[in-house]
């Protein structure tokens, strides 16, 4: 019989959080260590990917940038990535890439992006599945090295790369959206999307929130969860239909918070909020997008309707042409109507 964790295994997903070094797996990761003789701490994923906090992650994740040193490496990792995602169920997938990370280990910006586009180019061949790529600020850096990635991006134009967003903290420990706020400016004159990781445990405030919807003026928002803490901003959010690309796994090991009916995401979601889900670092804390479905939102006290919307939310979030949006409905409707066929008729089978 097809019980709710594999219907919501099977269920056709975007992912709209996913920072590219995070989809390798922990096989791939420790076999590019040793090609380039990167120390790794262990090579057990066990105690590999043990965080105690947020910023103990940060440090894992730019060590993973080690790894990739070669364009065939990035591009292995790309087309590696695709494929386990297909197995849970991924349709669509948009890529936060952070070059200022490869730049300080001496690759240009394009040594970079090329072999990711032609490695997620060939996964799209191989599986049918599309992607863009957001090019994301470190926020360890300063506001003028911002402005100079923006203008590194408007140097070197590709069709795939969509979108700005922000990630990582300031040294200080801070989210601090407005020391970006002229790059974010210059973005958007350059016609690409906005998105910022803001509002995301429980050292941040929604004061992130409400600067990167009111100044940075962003199209949707990564994390965002202490906009619960501003009931004005609720409403300003459901009103307009904001995006929240929410990862429920990463906050068990980012804020310590547990996956309950009174999580926070679980309350953006009955507040109405445009939720999407996806794993932010699925290699880091050992997650896909499919046990995001599966485990997460039934801890979180979803059923069955509002993940269908939640995958819904996840097309009209994306940073894809509206052609390209078309397509991945009717491709989700139909997937949706033979499972919910199946799901259905097993439920009304007698148990043994």
């Amino acid at each position: 019989m097809l019980s709710y964790a594999d219907y919501l295994q099977l269920l056709p997903k975007t992912e709209l959080h996913c920072h590219f070094t995070s989809t390798m797996t922990a096989e791939l990761f420790v076999a590019l260590a040793g090609k380039h003789g990167v120390e790794l701490p262990t090579s057990d994923p066990a105690h590999l990917f043990a965080y105690a906090d947020l910023r103990e992650f940060l440090v894992g994740f730019e060590l993973a940038h080690d790894v990739l040193r070669d364009p065939e490496d990035i591009e292995a990792v790309a087309l590696e990535g695709v494929r386990v995602g297909v197995e849970a169920g991924l349709r669509y997938r948009e890529y936060y890439v952070n070059p200022q990370y490869f730049i300080a280990r001496g690759m240009s910006y394009a040594d970079v992006i090329d072999p990711l586009i032609s490695g997620l180019s060939a996964a799209e061949a191989q599986y049918g599945v599309g992607f863009r790529i957001v090019v994301a600020v470190n926020r360890a850096e300063s506001g003028a090295e911002a402005i100079r990635l923006v203008e590194l991006m408007a140097e070197n134009p590709r069709p795939s790369v969509v979108g700005l967003g922000m990630d990582d903290l300031t040294p200080e420990g801070l989210e601090a959206p407005e020391r970006f706020a002229e790059a974010f400016a210059l973005a958007r004159s350059a016609g690409l999307r906005l998105t910022a990781h803001v509002g995301e445990t429980d050292r941040s405030e929604a004061h992130s929130v409400r600067f990167a919807m009111h100044d940075l003026g962003v199209d949707r928002i990564d994390h965002g969860y202490r906009v619960l803490d501003d009931p004005d901003l609720v409403a300003e959010a459901r009103e307009r239909r904001l995006p929240f690309c929410a990862t429920p796994v990463s906050t068990t090991i980012c804020s310590d918070w547990q996956l309950t009916p009174d999580h926070r995401i679980a309350r953006m979601i009955e507040a109405g909020l445009a939720v999407n889900v996806s794993t932010d670092d699925a290699m880091f804390f050992r997650t896909d997008i499919g046990r995001e479905f599966r485990e997460a939102l039934p801890a979180l006290g979803v059923d069955a309707a509002t993940a269908r919307r939640i995958a819904f939310n996840g097309i009209d979030a994306a940073f894809c042409d509206d052609d390209q949006k078309a397509r991945l409905r009717s491709q989700f409707t139909a997937e949706f109507t033979a499972l919910d066929a199946l799901f259905q008729r097993d439920a009304l089978l007698p148990e043994d």
